[in-house]
Formats: C-alpha cells, sequence, structure tokens
C-alpha cells in the first residue's frame, strides 16, 4: 500500500511539474489546456512524396523533410554534428581486426506510437545499399564494412557490417579505422534517417509516401493531412522524444508542449500560388512566409531573413544526346550565362562559381570548400569564347528541350537561359513538366518532373542540386560509376555498373574519387577533391547557375524560430503569442 501511496504521489507531482512549465493557455470554455498554437504559414511550395531517400531535386523537400524526419545526428547552426536520435555510442573494437562501434538510441517513438528502433536504420540504410536501387545517398555509408561491395553486387545485403544488437543498440562494423566526426557528419543527411520496413511494405514502395495516412514520422511533427494545390497540416508527433518505458502510464500526465512547442503548423490557402500566400501574409491572416513571389523578392529583399543553403541550382545535360556528347558544347553552353543576371532574377542566391556552395565543408566545420577552391566559373557571361568553343568543336546550333519544374523561379531563369543560348544558334523549348493525378487514386499526385529525372529522359534538366552532405565528397563522388549509388544490372551475365545519370564518366576522374575516398586525412583528401571538382567543370556534365539562398519572414507575434545547417527551419520551440485569440477567430483553426 505504502508503494501504491509513493507511486501516486510522485506522478501528482511529475504532473505538477510538468504543469507549472508549460507554455499552453487555458481554453476559457471547459477550463483545460489547450494543445498549443496553430501557426498559419506559407512553409513552401508543394511537394509530393514524402520519402527522404529519394533524389532531392527540388530544396522544397529539404524544407518539409527536416521537420517530420529525425537521424542519428544534427549539425548545429556552427555544423558541428550533435546527437540527435542517438543517445550515446561506444568504440567497441579497435585493433587490428577490425573498427565497430555501439550506437545506442534516446527514448522516442514514431508518430504512431511504435519506438524508433535499431533494426529501422538497419532496413533504411540497406534499402539504400541495395543494388537495385537507384540512389546517390549510398556513398554516405561506404566506409562500413562491405557497404560498397553490396551496392556493386559483390556482397549479398547479409554482409553489410551494420546490425541491431537488441531493440536500441546498432552495432556499425567498419571497413578499417576511420574519421568518426565525418561519419557522424554524413549521419545528419537527411537520405540516412531511419525508415518503418512494416509500413513500406503494407502500403507499397510506390504509395506509402505519397499519402499523409500512410507517412509516419520520427522526428517533431508529423504529415496530418495533404490535400493538393489547398493544404498541407504538419503537427506535433504526440510521441517524439517520450520515453518509451513511461508512454502508456505517463503519456496522460505529460503536457503536450514538453518536446515541441506548436501544435499544428498549416499551410492553406492556394499552396502553389505564392501571390495569394504573400497576400494573407501582409494581412495578418499567416505568420510565416518562406516563399517570397518572385515579383516581390525585391521589395522584401531588406525584411527578410536569410541564410545559404547548400543547394545548387544547375543545369544537367544527357551526355548521351549526341548534340552534348563533347565537352566543348557543354563548357560554351555555360560560358554564355551570365550568373549576375540569373542571380538579379531569382534575388536570395549567389552566382555559382562551382558546383560546391559556401557552406560544405573543406577539412573540417568552419571551413569552406568553396572559398578554398575559389572562383572555377566566371559570374560573367563570355559569349565571344563561347562561340569559339562552339567552332572548335564543329557545333553551330540544334533543337533540344530544357525541363524544368512548374515553377516561377525555375521558369523565369530557364526562359533567360534559353533566350542566351538561343542566340548561339540554338532552338530551346523550355519544358514546363507539371504534376499528373494518379489515374487510381485521385489523392495521389504524379510528379512527372522527378520520373523523368529518375528515368534520365532529358535533354538538359533544371535541378537544384542539393549537397548530401555537409562533405564534398558525396556530391562530386556520385559523377563516378562506381560511386553514383545507381548499382548494377543485376539482370546481366556482367553485372554492369549504372553510371551517373548524365551518362557522364572518365577514367581520369573517376581515378581520383577513387583516390579521395582511400585517403583519410582530410587536408589531403580535400585538395583531391578541389581537383575532382575542377576536372567535373573542365568536362561540365552539369552546369552550376546559382548557389541558393533560403529567405522567410515572420510575424513579431512569433518568437524562437530556430535554423539549421542546412538553412530549414526548426519549430520545435516557436511560441505565437496570445495564441488563443488568433485560434478563435478562424473555423481552421478551431478544429481540434
Amino acid at each position: 500500500m505504502k508503494k501504491v501511496l509513493a507511486l501516486i504521489l510522485a506522478l501528482t507531482t511529475f504532473a505538477s511539474v510538468m504543469v507549472g512549465c508549460t507554455t499552453l493557455e487555458k481554453d476559457p470554455a471547459t477550463g483545460d489546456y489547450d494543445k498549443g498554437a496553430i501557426i498559419d504559414m506559407y512553409l513552401t511550395t508543394e511537394i509530393y512524396n514524402f520519402d527522404p531517400q529519394l533524389s532531392i531535386t527540388d530544396d522544397a523537400m529539404l524544407k518539409v523533410f527536416n521537420l517530420i524526419y529525425e537521424g542519428l545526428t544534427t549539425l548545429n547552426e556552427k555544423g558541428k554534428w550533435q546527437k540527435a536520435a542517438m543517445l550515446e555510442y561506444t568504440i567497441e573494437q579497435d585493433d587490428e581486426e577490425g573498427f565497430s562501434i555501439l550506437v545506442e538510441l534516446k527514448n522516442s517513438s514514431w508518430s504512431d506510437g511504435r519506438s524508433v528502433q535499431a533494426a529501422d536504420y538497419v532496413y533504411a540504410w540497406k534499402r539504400l545499399l541495395d543494388p537495385s536501387v537507384t540512389n546517390e545517398a549510398a556513398s554516405l555509408l561506404y566506409d562500413i564494412k562491405n557497404a560498397r561491395l553490396v551496392k556493386m553486387g559483390d556482397a549479398s545485403i547479409d554482409d553489410l557490417g551494420i546490425a541491431a544488437v537488441d531493440t536500441y543498440t546498432l552495432q556499425i562494423e567498419f571497413e578499417e579505422k576511420i574519421d568518426l566526426d565525418l561519419f557522424f557528419e554524413n549521419c545528419s543527411s537527411v537520405a540516412l534517417v531511419p525508415l518503418r520496413e512494416d509500413i513500406i511494405t503494407r502500403y507499397g514502395e510506390d504509395v506509402w509516401a505519397q499519402k499523409s495516412t500512410s507517412v509516419v514520422a520520427s522526428g517533431p511533427f508529423t504529415v496530418k493531412e495533404v490535400i493538393y494545390g489547398t493544404t498541407l497540416r504538419l503537427e506535433r508527433s504526440a510521441y517524439y522524444n517520450v520515453d518509451r518505458r513511461d508512454r502508456n502510464d505517463l503519456k496522460k500526465l505529460t503536457v503536450f508542449d514538453k518536446f515541441v512547442i506548436p501544435y499544428r503548423l498549416l499551410t492553406k490557402y492556394s499552396v502553389g500560388d505564392s501571390e495569394a500566400q504573400l497576400a494573407a501574409y501582409e494581412s495578418d491572416a499567416m505568420f510565416y512566409n518562406g516563399e517570397i513571389p518572385l515579383s516581390k523578392r525585391a521589395e522584401y529583399k531588406d525584411d527578410v531573413v536569410l541564410s545559404d543553403m547548400m543547394i545548387t541550382h544547375s543545369y544537367m545535360f544527357n551526355t548521351n544526346n549526341p548534340l552534348f556528347e563533347k565537352a566543348e558544347v557543354r563548357r560554351a553552353l555555360s560560358l554564355a550565362i551570365d550568373r549576375t543576371e540569373v542571380v538579379n532574377i531569382i534575388t536570395y542566391a549567389k552566382p555559382a562559381t562551382g558546383l560546391i556552395p559556401y557552406k560544405v565543408f573543406d577539412t573540417k566545420s568552419g571551413t569552406s570548400f568553396r572559398e578554398v577552391g575559389g572562383n572555377i566559373l566566371s559570374e560573367t557571361a563570355n559569349v565571344s569564347e563561347a562561340k569559339s568553343l562552339l567552332s572548335s568543336a564543329g557545333v553551330s546550333g540544334g533543337s533540344f528541350d530544357l525541363a524544368v519544374r512548374d515553377n516561377e523561379v525555375d521558369i523565369a531563369v530557364a526562359e533567360y537561359v534559353a533566350g542566351v543560348w538561343k542566340q548561339l544558334g540554338f532552338n530551346v523549348t523550355v519544358d514546363v513538366v507539371e504534376v499528373t493525378v494518379n489515374e487510381e487514386d485521385d489523392t495521389i499526385y504524379v510528379d512527372n518532373f522527378q520520373k523523368k529525372y529518375d528515368a534520365g529522359e532529358f535533354d538538359v534538366i533544371a535541378i537544384d542540386m542539393t549537397m548530401l552532405s555537409a562533405d564534398a565528397f558525396s556530391a562530386l563522388a556520385q559523377y563516378s560509376p562506381k560511386f553514383s549509388g545507381n548499382g548494377v544490372d543485376m539482370y546481366s551475365d556482367t553485372y554492369d555498373v549504372f553510371g551517373h545519370i548524365s551518362g557522364y564518366s572518365n577514367e581520369e576522374y573517376d581515378a581520383l574519387i577513387e583516390s579521395a575516398y582511400a585517403e583519410k586525412d582530410r587536408a589531403t583528401r580535400a585538395a583531391i577533391l578541389h581537383q575532382a571538382e575542377e576536372k567535373l567543370l573542365e568536362d561540365m556534365p552539369i552546369i552550376p547557375v546559382a548557389f541558393l539562398q533560403d529567405a522567410y519572414i515572420a510575424s513579431g507575434e512569433l518568437s524562437k524560430i530556430k535554423s539549421t545547417y542546412y538553412a530549414t527551419r526548426d519549430f520545435r520551440d516557436t511560441k505565437l503569442k496570445d495564441y488563443m485569440t488568433y485560434k478563435a477567430a478562424t473555423d481552421t483553426s478551431a478544429e481540434q
């Protein structure tokens, strides 16, 4: 009996303490504590698939993924890696026979209440390394024992040096002793977050990540509703960071905002209409806008919170197209682009003077690969040299399509670039690739741009080339066939390696990437990677156009908006002043 009374007293004390530190307000009608602020916002343009292992070719994907998924580590605002889902790690073995670590996961659960387990990482990482799967993020894991052999089809997936030794402990074996700081920096990549095998198996690879009813989140927010064209509703995950041992007994006593303060992040109105979203913000119907319309960017230039992203807006060639098989032609098309003019169009960007943007590390956090490497490409155009290169290549023009996503920024830049290329004698058609409704399920939209990119069915395609991590290796290595992440043809007798989606391959470049992969000294490795970037841009399978910047505006009613090193938002601690007043004022917000 004394034990029972002690437990009741402990729980009562716990509840009192939790209520005492809550930010929640009481509902005047019921006297109960409310769930928290509903923040009307325009987070970003629409995305049509929530699979974090997609090829990320649109900056909007990253902005959403970093809110709903959490990996082992994260990078703080200075680029230092910090523990996220990882509670602690220990070195299990460090001798001549091998090097391995044990990673213990923190107490947290998926948005459906099931605990985040070591097996979820095993499944996600094996999925990435499956030789039949295409994903350029695979090289992030190549330090793991047998990872590269598995991707090349030379070892079984069961030979991969990763295992769940118990429910919440991950064992990772490496090929040799590695730089653990570099490995944990890479673990901050959204491509390496855990995934649920049961969910993907139940709903299917092609469906699970396209419907809010089947997406489960490991991060602070979960996808509660998606109505394409009108609504994106993210809500606080009730189980995020909730102790798996206590959630059944103490869940009712734990206030909602213990780990995440806002209850709901709501994008409504017309999701794809940035003009309508800004009008809502200007009329105080919305508190945050993360996508300023092109026509208003100059006007808001001094009002936005601006930060560099690790994303390079680029034009990728299909080098299998006879028109683009010569590097001289590709370089000529690059030389004709005035990158300062592109920046004038985008406003929130910098001229891309290389492929790797400024925030990517050179040797360690706090160093910049771009600053050390300097300008490889000119900010301004050189049309006379472009024409000279075309003449030396024996090319006087040709016709091709330039594929772009259906958003105003990409279209505006593409129209400028197409005009420049037409002056060189090329007939360029800007192909705006729209989404379509799934024929079998009208709640799903098909991202035809992503399909075109994945299939390599393009002449030239405009992408937001997202750095997979703060390390330049993964961005550069993917242009070498054995590091492309595209695996091998499992149906051929010779297990042919699928190269980069552009079709680019060069033995000298491959040797540089192999050398960088083998080099463990970060300074020496960085020097090799600078050579690789110079060689890549000499051959020019991809034209870097602009280093993108993130820009947002927020109402003074909001406080504690944080940003990640990837220049995405962290809304976990964000507060909305007098939120009950705003909630009562809108019917949509009042829905619980």
